[in-house]
Formats: C-alpha cells, sequence, structure tokens
C-alpha cells in the first residue's frame, strides 16, 4: 500500500470546477529550524509509479537521493514512467522558512504527485510525499510532509557520512551514535539525537539547532 493514506492532509479554499484538472501550481515551504533541503524533485505520474513506499527496501535511485542529495535517478524514473517532472525549482537548497514554486501538468493520466529531497545535515533523511492523488476538483489544497529513514545508512549523526552542514553548527571528533542500521526499509525518520559537544561526544549535530518534528515541509497545490 503506497503511503499516501498516512500522509496528513488538510483541504482549504472553494471548489470551483469539476472534470480532470490540467495545471498545478505548488508551494513548497521548509518548516524546520536549521535543516535544509537538497534540491528537489517532483513528477505528476500514473497509478502504477511509485518513487518510494513506507515498510519497503528504497530502491537505489532513492537511496542516492537521501544520502547523497542527486536527485537525477529518482527524476529518471519518473521521466521514463511518463510524468511530468520539475527538478531543482528552488535553484539549490531550500533554507529553513524558505519556499519555492513550480507549476506542473497533470494532462494524459499523470493524476498522481510524488516529490523528495535530502534533508541536511543528516545521513540518510528525506523529505517524502508518494502517489498524492491530485484532486479533479479545483480549489487550493494543502499537504503536509514528513521526514522519513530510507534505511539504507546508520544514523551515525557523524560529519564523516553527512555530504554538508550547510547551515554550520558542525561538530568533530564524535564516536558516533550507532553503527547499525536498525530498519532497512523505508519508514518515519526517528529524528536526530546529537549532543551539546562541538569537539566530542555521541554526534557531531548540534542538539539545539539540527533536531525537529514532523511534519517537516508544507506543501500547498492549487488545481486549476
Amino acid at each position: 500500500m503506497s503511503n499516501k493514506h498516512l500522509i496528513a492532509a488538510g483541504l482549504f479554499g472553494l471548489f470551483s470546477a469539476t472534470g480532470q484538472a490540467q495545471d498545478l501550481t505548488l508551494t513548497l515551504t521548509n518548516l524546520t529550524h536549521n535543516i535544509y533541503f537538497t534540491p528537489v524533485v517532483a513528477g505528476a505520474h500514473d497509478s502504477s509509479t511509485e518513487i518510494f513506499e513506507t515498510t519497503v527496501a528504497a530502491s537505489e535511485e532513492l537511496e542516492v537521493l537521501a544520502e547523497e542529495g542527486d536527485f537525477t535517478g529518482v527524476s529518471g524514473l519518473l521521466g521514463n514512467a511518463g510524468a511530468d517532472v520539475v527538478d531543482n525549482p528552488a535553484g539549490g537548497l531550500l533554507a529553513s522558512g524558505e519556499s519555492t514554486s513550480f507549476t506542473l501538468s497533470n494532462a494524459s493520466g499523470n493524476d498522481y504527485l510524488s516529490i523528495a529531497a535530502m534533508m541536511l545535515p543528516t545521513n540518510d533523511a528525506f523529505i517524502g510525499l508518494d502517489s498524492w492523488e491530485i484532486p479533479s476538483e479545483a480549489g487550493t489544497y494543502t499537504v503536509y510532509l514528513n521526514a522519513y529513514d530510507a534505511g539504507t545508512e546508520a544514523n551515525d549523526e557523524l560529519a564523516a557520512s553527512i555530504p554538508a552542514f550547510p547551515g554550520g553548527d558542525a561538530g568533530t571528533g564524535g564516536s558516533g551514535v550507532t553503527t547499525e542500521i536498525s530498519n532497512a526499509t523505508v519508514h518515519i525518520h526517528p529524528g536526530v539525537v546529537g549532543d551539546a559537544d562541538l569537539e566530542g561526544g555521541i554526534s557531531d549535530l548540534n542538539n539545539s539547532t539540527h533536531r525537529w518534528l514532523n511534519p517537516v515541509a508544507k506543501l500547498t497545490v492549487v488545481v486549476e
């Protein structure tokens, strides 16, 4: 079963039309305190396409996105499936409190929406929306996105395992929170542990700036 039923979604605005919608205007907002989103990939696709599924092992393409922030593999999966795809609408990292807006078309049976981006600094956390069914009636819809763990890398929280610390506050000399992958499937991320020791401790993440609570992103979808 797709995780689309697990996404907390709200509905706002008045419906003004019926029938198959053709154009979507999307605005994605980073709700975290000091976590950055790597370049986002978004696609409107058919019902047979998925970029991830909870309780199922991540694909190689998702693994690369979640560990390295490289969206090209997931973008290729969507494109090869006939999806309407938008890559990197923010033109780089999306910082805390910032938003990016872009448009998609859900013509030709592309009635489902998926989005993903890595969260920095983390080992393999990503924001995700998988196969959310696009409403057929015009209106403005709000969807809140959770942080997922790809289950592909141990959450050791060490700088050597994390591609970048774009917001600063990188520690050094951590011993590592864990060396084990406790759940090797895609699942809701348990969050980071962190510590207050920038020159040691168990983590190179700062427990006062790098922690988050779900949801971590807000998506507004305008169906025309």
